[in-house]
């Protein structure tokens, strides 16, 4: 299958291979029978699909900011099985032409985790809603559905970050969503997917980078971003290099892992900002950045240090006392970065000067 930076691509091949499974199968008593491990019939769980199909090419499609657009799908009672497969085909095609069509930087609202999503995130979750409710439906029935791997994994790497990839993606998928067993795993009796985090400062916009993100910036491209000069640097992609192994390992807390610096004015990534690990025991965690030459000496990194270590530090979760950030003693500009965005030295460490933003408790 030919990459699709978007995902339009890949929503279209599961639509596809739904369509043609669900078509088999339209002679079948789908309203007399329960889908595999849900409470709704295979023909509720069949007009699920395509209501939240539809449902998410109109939030991206209109830009949705709060809460869920106020409009719903509404099936014809009469409508015969078959029908209801033409109606996931076009729900699924509004899709995939809202993400073509959607900037890669425009989000629109979903509620899991962080209120929003990008386009990558909505073809992603309404690729998992196609083949998890196919997957229900077609075992509700007595059938099974097998879909390509990389449909999974595109899923995986987008919004289920911090799930361990496993041999096959499509039985890691259905493992992470409760149901199906992998060998060394403990059952999984909750989940949601992840959306990546987005934190707005006055000049940027910090991305979450994703495992899939990660992933390309490792191999040496852009990670679906238009950067300035010669961006994205060394220091990028080795951060990039070390979460995404914590994405392999399974110990990634997605939020904790890397930011792309975006600026605001012309959609350019300047750079990036990285957590070393999640908080450890004593709640500390380090950040590393780099900003491409092109834009230094404006207060960018100062602007996206500034905000990472508010957001860490106010977290609601408060699992975090402090950021910690070692630069060498002959980098001013940077120890400047830190103390502008209110670190202060606290000695040396092994790698060089240390600084830390501290969270203090009354």
């Amino acid at each position: 299958m030919q990459r699709s930076l978007s995902g339009a691509d890949q929503l279209e091949a599961a639509v596809a291979g739904s369509a043609a499974l669900l078509r088999s199968l339209a002679g079948l008593d789908w309203a007399g029978t329960r889908a595999a491990g849900l409470e709704w019939s295979c023909r509720a769980t069949a007009e699920h699909i395509a209501g939240d199909l539809l449902g998410y090419a109109g939030q991206l499609a209109g830009r949705a900011r709060d809460t869920y657009l106020p409009f719903e799908l509404r099936i014809d009672p009469e409508a015969t099985n078959s029908g209801v497969v033409e109606v996931i085909e076009t729900a699924g095609a509004l899709l995939a032409a809202a993400v073509r069509t959607t900037p890669p930087r425009v989000r629109a609202f979903h509620p899991a985790p962080f209120l929003a999503a990008n386009r990558q995130g909505f073809a992603a979750m309404g690729i998992a809603e196609v083949l998890l409710h196919t997957h229900d439906i077609a075992r509700g029935l007595g059938v099974v559905h097998q879909p390509a791997p990389e449909l999974a994994e595109f899923t995986l790497q987008r919004i289920f970050p911090e799930v361990r990839p496993g041999l096959d993606p499509w039985e890691t998928l259905l493992w992470a969503t409760g149901r199906g067993e992998l060998p060394g795993r403990a059952p999984v009796t909750s989940w949601r997917w992840h959306n990546s985090l987005v934190l707005p400062t006055e000049r940027l916009t910090l991305e979450s980078a994703t495992p899939a993100v990660l992933a390309e910036l490792c191999a040496g491209g852009d990670g679906g971003f238009a950067w300035l000069g010669d961006g994205p640097l060394d220091g990028t992609r080795e951060a990039a290099g070390l979460v995404f192994s914590s994405y392999e390992k399974g110990v990634l807390r997605a939020e904790f892992g890397l930011f792309v610096l975006v600026r605001r004015a012309d959609g350019l990534a300047i750079g990036s900002l990285g957590f070393h690990a999640a908080p450890d025991g004593e709640g500390r965690t380090e950040i590393g950045y780099d900003v491409v030459p092109e834009a230094r000496g404006n207060g960018f990194a100062t602007e996206a240090v500034r905000a990472v270590g508010a957001w860490a530090l106010g977290r609601e979760q408060g699992d975090v006392d402090s950021v910690f950030a070692v630069v060498a003693p002959n980098n001013l500009a940077s120890k400047g970065v830190l103390e502008r965005a209110g670190f202060v030295s606290v000695g040396q460490d092994v790698e060089g000067d240390a600084y830390e933003l501290r969270r203090y408790r009354l």
